[in-house]
């Protein structure tokens, strides 16, 4: 039996992993190891790890990473930690893989670790790029560092054969996210504003803004300002991660909610209330992936703000904008009144079974691989 291990630091990491981690759970020749680190341990980030035990799952391991800090060494150093505590972790549970998703700072740190501690890597959603944020050389990196590579889309996998990873390692199954979005059981919309406490005589508007850590300034009150001029909705906001600048905006928005009454901020919530919100939303506004992803599957437009996301690809109801408040206000009336079509650019939905079938195929979980020359 293999041990597979999968690693995750952050909420919307862990709703993506989901379907995976059950499937990997019930199948006979899988034994599923968990490790959690990042803001699932922080309570400011409302310590999602309960969630996932409360999912059923059984947690192996526990790796306290994150400071309480908001700037680059503070983000250096809980790098620093999470390779420490990594070190001592994979050595305890030897998995014989591991799956990494995406580009977070922390995945970067665990992926060293296992290079140097011999564990193969899959890689999930590489070849993307995101030229408004650090995450971009991170994916880039942890591709190299993968054996085996799970992309989103066709262009992605051809961009992971560039970077001289072997065609016959490298998989288009579709994003992740698409499988929660498409077959999880969502609230309807008089549920979801009871738990949320939202106005009911108001339609909703759901915002994630996260910080463009390729630049200095986060210009989050561009976004708050604009929001300011729509009064007659519920402004639902989630927090920013623990990137370098992530508390700055959080502190910000905390403010903002505090003044306005129509402004509601949440830790998380959860992937059917996120799931739920994005169905009735009338935009999704920010610029988090899942705006580009898994949003437009439920017909739902997104406002697309900055560079953070500049170079991903994305349908035609994304509807990118500067972060500039005049624009921000302008392009937010734009997508409640969007008419367009809703693309389905990232598959089917049915990446945890590919996935699954895969990795039972390979005969060999072992590191060596060499490059491939186009």
């Amino acid at each position: 039996m293999r041990k597979i291990c999968v690693v995750t630091a952050t909420r919307a990491e862990y709703g993506l992993l989901n379907p995976l981690m059950k499937k990997i759970n019930v199948e006979a020749d899988f034994e599923l190891q968990i490790i959690v680190t990042g803001t699932h341990l922080a309570p400011e980030f409302g310590s999602t790890y309960l969630k996932i035990e409360e999912d059923g799952f059984v947690i192996n391991d526990k790796v306290e990473s994150l400071l309480s800090s908001d700037t680059t060494s503070g983000v250096t150093k809980s790098m620093g930690m999470t390779t420490i505590g990594f070190t001592e972790v994979l050595n305890r549970l030897q998995p014989d893989l591991i799956i990494i998703l995406g580009d977070r700072f922390e995945m970067l740190a665990v992926a060293q670790v296992a290079l140097i501690m011999q564990i193969p890597i899959a890689h999930i959603h590489g070849g993307e790029n995101t030229y408004g944020a650090y995450d971009d050389s991170i994916r880039h990196a942890i591709t190299k560092m993968a054996t085996w590579h799970f992309t989103s889309t066709e262009t992605h996998k051809k961009r992971v054969i560039q970077m001289g990873e072997d065609p016959n390692r490298v998989w288009n199954v579709g994003a992740i996210g698409i499988e929660n979005t498409l077959k999880i059981p969502l609230l309807n919309q008089t549920e979801l504003y009871k738990q949320l406490g939202l106005n009911p005589k108001y339609q909703l508007l759901l915002i994630t803004y996260h910080p463009e850590t390729n630049s200095k300034t986060t210009r989050v009150n561009e976004v708050l300002n604009a929001l300011r001029k729509y009064t007659d909705y519920n402004l639902v906001f989630t927090k920013a991660n623990a990137d370098n600048g992530g508390r700055y905006i959080n502190e910000l928005i905390q403010k903002y909610v505090d003044q306005n009454d129509n402004a509601y901020l949440f830790n998380s919530l959860g992937q059917v209330r996120y799931l739920s919100a994005v169905k009735y939303a009338k935009a999704v506004v920010g610029n988090s992936s899942s705006a580009l992803i898994e949003v437009p599957y439920l017909k739902t437009p997104s406002v697309n703000i900055g560079y953070r996301q500049a170079g991903r690809e994305r349908p035609s109801c994304v509807l990118d904008v500067d972060i500039e408040e005049n624009k921000i206000s302008e392009a937010i009336l734009n997508a409640i009144n969007y008419k367009g079509e809703f693309n389905r650019i990232f598959g089917d939905g049915n990446t945890s079974n590919k996935i699954i079938e895969i990795l039972k195929n390979i005969t060999s979980y072992k590191v060596e691989k060499r490059f491939y020359d186009l």
